[in-house]
Protein backbone atom coordinates (compact mmCIF):
# COMPACT_ATOMS: atom_id res chain seq x y z
CA UNK A 1 0.00 0.00 0.00
CA UNK A 2 2.91 2.32 0.76
CA UNK A 3 4.27 1.88 -2.71
CA UNK A 4 0.88 2.61 -4.24
CA UNK A 5 0.37 5.95 -2.46
CA UNK A 6 3.20 7.85 -4.28
CA UNK A 7 1.89 6.59 -7.62
CA UNK A 8 -1.63 7.76 -6.85
CA UNK A 9 -0.36 11.21 -5.78
CA UNK A 10 1.76 11.53 -8.92
CA UNK A 11 -1.24 10.58 -11.09
CA UNK A 12 -3.48 13.14 -9.29
CA UNK A 13 -0.94 15.96 -9.79
CA UNK A 14 -0.39 15.07 -13.46
CA UNK A 15 -4.09 15.04 -14.27
CA UNK A 16 -4.80 18.31 -12.45
CA UNK A 17 -2.03 20.10 -14.37
CA UNK A 18 -3.21 18.75 -17.71
CA UNK A 19 -6.21 21.14 -17.66
CA UNK A 20 -4.05 24.28 -17.16
CA UNK A 21 -3.23 26.50 -20.07
CA UNK A 22 -0.66 29.26 -20.05
CA UNK A 23 -1.98 30.90 -23.23
CA UNK A 24 -1.58 34.68 -23.14
CA UNK A 25 -3.93 35.32 -26.07
CA UNK A 26 -5.81 38.61 -26.05
CA UNK A 27 -9.50 38.11 -25.33
CA UNK A 28 -11.90 39.21 -28.04
CA UNK A 29 -14.09 42.21 -27.39
CA UNK A 30 -17.76 41.65 -28.11
CA UNK A 31 -19.32 44.04 -30.61
CA UNK A 32 -22.72 45.63 -30.26
CA UNK A 33 -25.06 44.51 -33.02
CA UNK A 34 -26.38 47.31 -35.21
CA UNK A 35 -30.08 47.78 -35.63
CA UNK A 36 -31.08 47.80 -39.28
CA UNK A 37 -32.69 51.03 -40.41
CA UNK A 38 -35.77 51.07 -42.56
CA UNK A 39 -35.28 52.53 -46.03
CA UNK A 40 -36.73 56.00 -46.45
CA UNK A 41 -39.37 56.95 -48.97
CA UNK A 42 -39.87 60.42 -50.47
CA UNK A 43 -43.37 61.34 -51.58
CA UNK A 44 -44.24 64.57 -53.38
CA UNK A 45 -47.67 66.17 -53.43
CA UNK A 46 -48.86 69.29 -55.26
CA UNK A 47 -52.00 71.35 -55.07
CA UNK A 48 -53.70 74.71 -55.13
CA UNK A 49 -54.50 76.38 -51.83
CA UNK A 50 -57.51 78.71 -51.80
CA UNK A 51 -58.43 81.39 -49.30
CA UNK A 52 -59.60 79.73 -46.02
CA UNK A 53 -58.81 76.32 -47.55
CA UNK A 54 -56.78 73.32 -46.57
CA UNK A 55 -55.61 70.12 -48.24
CA UNK A 56 -54.74 66.85 -46.48
CA UNK A 57 -52.41 64.13 -47.80
CA UNK A 58 -52.64 60.75 -46.00
CA UNK A 59 -49.60 58.44 -46.14
CA UNK A 60 -48.24 55.40 -44.31
CA UNK A 61 -44.90 55.08 -42.53
CA UNK A 62 -43.92 51.41 -42.44
CA UNK A 63 -41.43 51.57 -39.55
CA UNK A 64 -40.08 53.71 -36.75
CA UNK A 65 -37.94 56.68 -37.73
CA UNK A 66 -37.98 60.35 -38.64
CA UNK A 67 -40.69 61.96 -40.73
CA UNK A 68 -40.01 65.32 -42.39
CA UNK A 69 -42.51 67.45 -44.31
CA UNK A 70 -41.00 70.25 -46.42
CA UNK A 71 -42.77 73.02 -48.31
CA UNK A 72 -40.78 72.61 -51.52
CA UNK A 73 -42.41 75.41 -53.54
CA UNK A 74 -44.99 78.12 -53.12
CA UNK A 75 -46.10 80.27 -56.05
CA UNK A 76 -46.59 83.09 -56.91
CA UNK A 77 -45.22 84.39 -53.55
CA UNK A 78 -42.60 82.14 -51.91
CA UNK A 79 -42.63 84.29 -48.75
CA UNK A 80 -46.38 83.96 -48.10
CA UNK A 81 -46.90 82.35 -44.66
CA UNK A 82 -49.22 79.33 -44.78
CA UNK A 83 -49.89 76.43 -42.43
CA UNK A 84 -47.90 73.20 -42.67
CA UNK A 85 -48.51 70.26 -40.32
CA UNK A 86 -47.99 66.56 -39.65
CA UNK A 87 -50.50 64.42 -37.82
CA UNK A 88 -52.16 61.06 -37.34
CA UNK A 89 -54.61 59.90 -40.00
CA UNK A 90 -57.84 58.69 -38.38
CA UNK A 91 -59.27 57.33 -41.61
CA UNK A 92 -61.33 60.44 -42.27
CA UNK A 93 -59.45 63.36 -40.72
CA UNK A 94 -55.95 64.55 -39.88
CA UNK A 95 -55.38 64.86 -36.14
CA UNK A 96 -52.59 67.48 -36.03
CA UNK A 97 -49.55 66.68 -33.88
CA UNK A 98 -46.85 69.09 -35.16
CA UNK A 99 -47.67 72.39 -36.87
CA UNK A 100 -46.01 75.49 -38.29
CA UNK A 101 -48.61 78.22 -38.88
CA UNK A 102 -46.11 80.57 -40.54
CA UNK A 103 -44.38 78.32 -43.07
CA UNK A 104 -42.89 79.90 -46.18
CA UNK A 105 -41.13 78.13 -49.04
CA UNK A 106 -38.40 75.73 -47.77
CA UNK A 107 -39.92 75.51 -44.26
CA UNK A 108 -40.12 72.04 -42.71
CA UNK A 109 -41.74 70.23 -39.81
CA UNK A 110 -40.29 67.01 -38.48
CA UNK A 111 -41.13 64.34 -35.94
CA UNK A 112 -39.99 60.91 -34.78
CA UNK A 113 -42.09 57.74 -34.90
CA UNK A 114 -41.65 54.85 -32.50
CA UNK A 115 -43.45 52.41 -34.82
CA UNK A 116 -45.29 52.18 -38.14
CA UNK A 117 -48.30 54.47 -38.41
CA UNK A 118 -50.96 55.99 -40.64
CA UNK A 119 -50.04 59.66 -40.91
CA UNK A 120 -51.08 62.78 -42.76
CA UNK A 121 -49.61 66.03 -43.99
CA UNK A 122 -51.75 69.14 -44.16
CA UNK A 123 -51.31 72.44 -46.01
CA UNK A 124 -53.75 75.19 -44.98
CA UNK A 125 -54.49 78.91 -45.06
CA UNK A 126 -53.81 80.77 -41.81
CA UNK A 127 -55.66 83.88 -42.95
CA UNK A 128 -52.96 85.23 -45.29
CA UNK A 129 -54.05 83.73 -48.62
CA UNK A 130 -56.11 86.18 -50.72
CA UNK A 131 -55.72 84.54 -54.14
CA UNK A 132 -55.06 80.85 -54.91
CA UNK A 133 -51.44 79.72 -54.51
CA UNK A 134 -49.75 76.69 -56.06
CA UNK A 135 -47.62 74.57 -53.75
CA UNK A 136 -45.53 71.42 -53.66
CA UNK A 137 -44.59 69.49 -50.53
CA UNK A 138 -42.24 66.56 -50.03
CA UNK A 139 -42.54 64.00 -47.25
CA UNK A 140 -39.57 61.82 -46.29
CA UNK A 141 -40.48 58.89 -44.07
CA UNK A 142 -39.59 55.26 -43.28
Amino acid sequence: MRRLLPGILLFAVATSLAGCNDDNATPTTPTTPTTPTAPTVTETFTGKLNMNGGITFPFTATAAGTVTLTLASLSPDATLPIGLSLGTWTGSACQIVIANDAAAQAAAVSGTLTSAASLCARVYDTGKVTTPVEFSVSIVHP
